[in-house]
């Protein structure tokens, strides 16, 4: 129960009288009364609500608002005299007779233009129910839609209230005798309604109510002894009696919906608000109680002043006209006085066009028109009344910027106060809208660390934390030592994750909390910060290199780029083993589940090439790397080959042990046999490495076959180039020249391989004697006797030439004269054929047929068939063509040779001429041996010609 003495008091209404527009602006008076008028509002059904001032319209002005944009005209009901008058907002009065005597009762509905009264048309107990329908005219009257008599029973009596439910379908008629009659069904209309006694009592009733919750039909009922609620939506309309005291006449109201909708009892001590099922809050409200209204979230209280003279009995409440009364309106929900006044004979108050109209006794009306919201607040913040203020603006549906704009009031007044604390829970009301540093500016004192990180920690709730805010709540918490909050905000789940995880772990990082930096990051999945922090703050580099062979393909791959060379100093085994894994088919060592979702999917293999140089100082663990790949993936890149081809000449070259050396110059052997190294790299590391194995492989697989005899003549192996120029020389004729040259420039005694080379030079032809005896003129070890059995073995050979030579002219020349014989006789002599066979077909000859005077004979059709020309005999036409050839190339060679010879001997410069025959080509057959090794020319003269043409030039040079 709260007391209203300890309820603050405000003015938060303007009062003023009603102008007369019409008279020059003097008071308005209503009608002179005989009787007692009653105010009642009406509303107009298409734009009202429970919270809304009743409105009511006239048919013609309903027409009117649909035409036009203006608002419609609105109309306040009194009834007088058996007359309802309407008075419009211009203060317009128009009437019409209603009843014959007088109206005692009206109710407007709120959401329908229908209006039901209660009255007399004739003398005596027997008032009368009318329903009028505003909307529709008879005769310009409102339309009267139904009329009824308002009896309990048979009984006579006085109606004491009136009620109507605004689905149309309840309307409830209170009594003096203690009766209420219950309308259901259609109360416009007498076919579709009936009629029952719902309450009898002994106390007259002096209020009634509808209350609509969802599908559930309230009535309550108040005497001057109890309260009652009935349900009318079960068959058998339960009673509830939910108090023993009740209250005079007009004492009682509905709240409207932000009370929920509670039954308001105003008894001269308190004031009750009741539920359907039972009493809610009380509110002690002394006075002696004439009036109860609930108008827009205000409860409207008309009390006897205590000067004036108190009457006891049931119509007491009717004021005498010398009554003082005074006018309070509380606001219940936020506990104080919105106003009080003290005014004349008060007859009924009214909520009507935005405003609250005062109709007393004698025809004045007074308005008291609401001040605005800012205008309540400001008079609040005057009183730093910030608590009041705020609730209010709460009741007052003020929008969240109003609101805000007054906790940043409150706030900086509790601030001034030094009341921080209570500051900064207002402060973290104002957050979305007013800007952080405002707040953040007051409270970077070192003293104020706890309500900076309060206001932090809110801002982060709420998802409006940058980056900036983040940083700065976990100083504070860092400046605090306060581990336990700190390991709170980090360890929030995913969905309370308000702030940025990135600059949380790198504030943690530098501020020294490395382990909570590190469950952050691995919580969210940071593993760039979880790695940087392990292996370079904690240097716990074993489970780093654990957390990698956790992560999925691409980052592991990465993450080894960047920090293999650091893992693999510190773990060079477990590094290894990961990169095994990561080059071939990687699986994460995480979850069974993930590694088989993995497994479906593709192959994952990173570029082994990519991660040698991480074994840069650990040729061990590089070896074990390469051979693994190599042995898996035979496949594998260049860079891998070469790079185990120069690890094994490395230990080969570093190897004592002559049994391990063996074994290392296999390893190195076979994997140049396996065809995966490139050739140029290979050759440089066996150079590198004076690996003679490899490098004599290489160039015989290049056909490097000179550089084979150059290299065993670098290292005088004589026995060895010798044997180069057998295996190669087939291949390669100059090796046994230039094995001749080396040999000659030798001043040891190697009289037996130059006889050796001096023999196979011999037997194949391969240098003019002359040159022979050249080279070896440079030799002062070589005597005559080295080439003696070579010159004698020319002079042999050339002295049988010369004898074939003179054979085969003796012979050409016998040839020549039994062919020019022949030629004579057939010039002279006439040629007879007999052949008698086709010697293309040897078939017999038939007709027609060709002869040659060769002695050759063809069928015509054999001929045509086979023969080339038709001047050629086909049998000697491929002889004929041979002796042509020869003929031809010995003019040729015959006057090339002696063309040669004439301007070699004419011209100064021989050199020139040489040259200039080599840039036609003539020399393209000819080897030389000052020639590079390798080099091969191929020319069109004979070998002898060849010789002769170049020791003519070395003469003449």
């Amino acid at each position: 129960m709260a007391s209203f003495l300890q309820w603050r008091k405000f003015v938060f209404f303007d009062k003023d009288t009603v102008k007369d527009p019409a008279d020059n602006g003097k008071h308005f008076a209503l009608p002179a009364v005989t009787d007692s008028p009653a105010l009642v509002p009406i509303s107009q059904k298409f734009n009202s609500t429970l919270e809304l001032p009743y409105m009511a319209y006239s048919p013609d002005d309903i027409i009117s608002c649909y035409n036009c944009t203006k608002s419609p005209l609105t109309y306040t009901i009194l009834h007088m005299d058996g007359k309802i008058w309407l008075l419009t907002r211009s203060l317009q009065l128009t009437s019409f007779q209603a009843y014959k005597l007088r109206v005692t009762h009206l109710y407007q509905l709120k959401q329908h233009s229908i209006l039901v009264s209660v009255g007399q048309d004739e003398h005596g107990i027997n008032p009368l129910v009318k329903v009028w329908n505003l909307e529709k005219r008879d005769s310009g009257n409102p339309l009267c839609t139904r009329i009824f008599p308002a009896i309990p029973g048979n009984k006579p009596t006085e109606v004491s209230c009136l009620s109507v439910h605004e689905n149309l379908n309840f309307m409830a008629i209170g009594f003096t005798d203690g009766s209420v009659v219950l309308t259901k069904g259609d109360i416009t209309r007498d076919r579709h309604s009936k009629t029952l006694t719902l309450h009898e009592g002994t106390s007259p009733i002096t209020g009634l109510a509808f209350r609509q919750a969802a599908k559930v039909t309230h009535l309550f009922v108040s005497t001057l002894e109890k309260v009652h609620c009935y349900t009318l939506s079960i068959k058998e309309y339960p009673k509830v009696e939910l108090d023993t005291h009740g209250c005079a006449l007009r004492c009682s109201s509905l709240a409207d919906p932000s009370q929920d909708s509670q039954f308001i009892v105003a008894g001269d001590e308190c004031v009750y608000l009741y539920q359907p099922d039972e009493r809610g809050p009380c509110f002690a409200f002394d006075g002696n109680k004439l009036l109860a209204h609930w108008h827009r979230g205000y409860l409207f209280l008309l009390i006897r002043d205590a000067k004036s003279p108190n009457k006891p009995e049931f119509s007491s409440r009717e004021s005498s006209p010398s009554d003082k009364q005074l006018l309070t309106i509380y606001d219940l929900d936020n506990k104080f006085i919105a106003y009080t006044a003290s005014f004349d004979d008060v007859i009924d108050v009214v909520a009507e066009w935005g405003s609250f109209y005062i109709l007393t006794r004698d025809g004045k009306m007074f308005v008291l028109q609401e001040k605005d919201t800012q205008t309540k607040l400001e008079m609040l913040f005057k009183k730093n009344l910030f608590v009041m203020a705020i609730n209010l603006a709460k009741s007052q549906h003020l929008d969240s910027d109003g609101l805000s704009e007054i906790f940043r009031q409150y706030g900086d007044h509790l601030y001034l106060k030094g009341d921080h604390d209570g500051a900064i829970q207002q402060y973290i009301r104002t957050i979305g809208k007013l800007e952080p540093s405002y707040v953040i500016r007051k409270f970077l004192d070192a003293q104020r660390i706890h309500n900076l990180t309060a206001y932090l920690q809110a801002l982060h709730r709420q998802s409006l934390a940058n980056a900036d805010h983040t940083t700065l709540l976990l100083n504070c918490y860092t400046k605090l030592k306060d581990s336990s909050k700190l390991e709170e905000f980090i360890k929030s789940s995913e969905s309370e994750v308000h702030f940025d995880v990135e600059i949380a772990i790198k504030v943690l990082r530098q501020a020294g909390y490395h382990s909570h930096a590190v469950f952050l990051a691995e919580k969210h999945t940071h593993h760039e910060w979880y790695l940087k922090i392990q292996l370079e703050d904690l240097k716990n580099y074993q489970e780093g290199l654990r957390y990698i062979g956790r992560l999925p393909f691409e980052q592991a791959e990465s993450n080894m780029k960047r920090y293999g060379k650091t893992l693999m100093h510190h773990v060079p085994e477990g590094t290894t083993l990961l990169l095994k894994g990561l080059c071939t088919n990687y699986q994460p060592s995480g979850d069974s589940a993930e590694r088989e979702s993995l497994g479906r999917g593709r192959a994952n293999k990173a570029n082994s090439e990519e991660f040698i140089p991480i074994f840069a100082n650990n040729p061990r663990e590089l070896k074990a790397f390469l051979e693994h790949m190599i042995e898996v993936d035979p496949r594998s890149p260049q860079g891998v080959y070469d790079t185990l081809l120069e690890l094994r000449l490395q230990d080969w070259a570093h190897e004592q042990d002559p049994a391990r050396k063996k074994v290392l110059q296999g390893e190195a052997v076979s994997l140049l046999r396996s065809d995966n190294t490139v050739f140029d790299k290979a050759l440089v590391l066996c150079q590198m490495h004076n690996f003679k194995e490899g490098v004599l492989y290489l160039y015989e697989k290049g056909k490097l076959y000179q550089q084979i005899m150059h290299y065993h003549m670098q290292n005088e192996e004589y026995g060895k180039v010798v044997e180069a120029c057998k295996r190669y020389g087939e291949q390669e004729g100059c090796l046994w020249e230039q094995a001749l040259g080396y040999f000659a420039r030798k001043e040891e005694d190697c009289k037996a391989y130059i006889s050796e080379v001096l023999h196979h030079i011999d037997q194949n032809n391969l240098m003019p004697p002359l040159l022979v005896v050249q080279t070896l003129a440079h030799n002062s070890t070589a005597t005559l006797s080295v080439i003696k059995d070579y010159l004698i073995n020319k002079l042999q050979r050339e002295s049988q030439q010369i004898e074939d030579d003179e054979r085969k002219i003796h012979q050409y020349r016998e040839e020549t004269g039994h062919l020019r014989s022949e030629i004579q006789e057939l010039k002279t002599s006439a040629k007879i054929f007999q052949k008698t066979k086709c010697n293309m077909c040897n078939s017999p000859l038939e007709l027609p047929s060709v002869h040659f005077l060769c002695s050759h004979s063809f069928h015509q059709h054999c001929f045509e068939s086979y023969a080339e020309s038709e001047a050629e005999c086909p049998t000697c036409t491929p002889e004929n063509r041979k002796v042509m050839d020869m003929l031809r190339a010995q003019d040729q060679k015959r006057d090339l040779h002696e063309h040669f010879n004439k301007q070699l001997r004419s011209s100064n410069d021989g050199f020139s001429v040489v040259a200039d025959y080599f840039g036609r080509g003539v020399f393209n057959k000819l080897t030389l041996v000052t020639d590079p090794p390798g080099s091969k020319t191929v020319g069109s003269l004979e070998v002898n010609l060849q010789r002769d043409l170049l020791i003519q030039t070395k003469r003449n040079s």
